[in-house]
C-alpha cells in the first residue's frame, strides 16, 4: 500500500477546497476555465418545459429509476491467476439526492451481486455546491446492502466536495486521493490507483499517481475519461470511469448528444480500448441536470476479471 502522510492528505484537501471555492475548471490542458453555465441552464429549462408539455417528463423519471445490473467479463494476459474470477462492483455518478427512490433502488440491485471489492467513481450529489445530508442517508442504505470482503474504495467527482471525506470514512468507505492501494492473494498482488477529479480539479499529482503505481496488474479509478491517454502511457491495465452518464438523454440507438467530456465520444459509454489498456465508462446510476433518462439506461456494473490461459493449455483443454 502507498502510504500518504497526514501532511500529504492535508495539502491535497486544502488545494481541493481552494479550487472548489474558486468555482473554476482546472483541466489537464493546464488551463483554468471559468464555468459558463448560462446557455446550458437555459437549454435545460427549455427541455424541461418541452417534456412537461408533451407528457414525457414522468416517463423520463421512470426511466431514470429503471437501473440495469450489468455484468462485464474482462480477460487480461497479466492478471495473476490467484485473481481469476475477481469481482468488482462499480457504482458511478449516483447523484443520490436527485431522486428519493434511487438509494433503495441501487441497494436492491446490488444486494446479491457478490463482489470482492466495491469501487465508487464519483459524483454523489446532484448539485455542485450545498448540503449532502440526503447523500449520507442514501449511502447508508446502499452500503448496508453491499457485502464486499475487500471493502469499498471511493474517489471524488466534480460534483463532490472534500468536505464529504469524513462522511465516507464514517460509513466505512476509503477515499483514495491520488494514491494506490495493493490487494494480495497468496503471493500475488494487484494495485488500485484512485485519483482526484480531472474534469474540474486536475493537478499534476493526479497524473503522477498513475505512474507511481507499483509494477504489476494496475487498475485506475478516475471520475472522467480525461486521463485515459496518460493512464495508457503509464501502463494501466484497466481504467474504470464514469461522469458522462452515457449521454443520459440520447438519440435512438443510444447515441449521446452531450457527454460533458473533452475526450472522443468512443469513451462516452461502455467498453473501449486504448493501446494495451482496457477501459470502461459507466452510464452511471443517477442523473444530472434533469432527473430523466431517454434511450440510455442507468447502470451499476459488476466486472469479473479473468486471467488469460496460455495458448497451449487452452488448446489442450479444448481438445478434451
Amino acid at each position: 500500500m502507498e502510504i500518504r502522510t497526514p501532511a500529504d492528505r492535508a495539502i491535497w484537501a486544502a488545494n481541493r477546497a481552494r479550487m472548489e471555492a474558486g468555482n473554476e475548471k482546472h483541466t489537464p490542458d493546464r488551463k483554468h476555465h471559468s464555468r459558463h453555465w448560462g446557455m446550458f441552464k437555459f437549454c435545460l429549462v427549455a427541455f424541461r418545459v418541452f417534456l412537461g408539455l408533451t407528457g414525457l417528463y414522468k416517463r423520463g423519471v421512470r426511466n431514470a429509476l429503471d437501473l440495469d445490473l450489468k455484468q462485464v467479463e474482462l480477460e487480461f494476459d497479466n492478471l495473476p491467476p490467484e485473481f481469476d474470477g475477481y469481482r468488482i462492483l462499480q457504482i458511478s455518478d449516483p447523484h443520490l439526492d436527485a431522486l428519493d427512490d434511487l438509494g433503495p433502488s441501487i441497494a436492491n440491485l446490488v444486494k446479491h451481486s457478490r463482489p470482492n471489492l466495491c469501487v465508487l467513481t464519483g459524483d454523489y450529489r446532484y448539485r455542485l455546491h450545498g448540503s449532502f445530508d440526503k447523500v449520507r442517508g442514501a449511502f447508508a442504505t446502499v452500503f448496508a446492502a453491499i457485502n464486499a470482503p475487500d471493502g469499498i474504495l471511493a474517489i471524488l467527482g466534480n460534483h463532490d466536495s472534500v468536505q464529504m471525506v469524513p462522511m465516507f470514512e464514517e460509513l466505512g468507505a476509503h477515499i483514495l486521493a491520488n494514491q494506490t492501494i495493493s490487494l494480495s492473494r497468496n503471493q500475488s498482488t494487484i494495485h488500485i490507483t484512485g485519483v482526484d477529479d480531472a474534469y474540474y480539479y486536475f493537478t499534476d499529482d493526479a497524473a503522477s499517481a498513475l505512474t507511481r503505481a507499483p509494477e504489476g496488474f494496475r487498475i485506475a479509478l478516475v471520475h472522467s475519461p480525461e486521463l485515459a491517454h496518460q493512464a495508457s502511457r503509464a501502463k494501466i491495465d484497466l481504467y474504470l470511469t464514469g461522469h458522462t452518464h452515457g449521454g443520459q438523454v440520447c438519440l435512438p440507438g443510444g447515441y449521446p448528444i452531450v457527454t460533458h467530456s473533452r475526450t472522443h465520444k468512443r469513451f462516452a459509454s461502455g467498453h473501449w480500448t486504448l493501446g494495451e489498456m482496457k477501459g470502461y465508462t459507466s452510464r452511471g446510476a443517477g442523473v444530472s441536470g434533469l432527473p430523466v433518462r431517454f434511450n440510455c439506461r442507468g447502470e451499476v456494473t459488476v466486472f469479473t476479471l479473468r486471467a488469460s490461459q496460455p495458448r497451449a493449455l487452452s488448446d489442450q483443454m479444448a481438445s478434451i
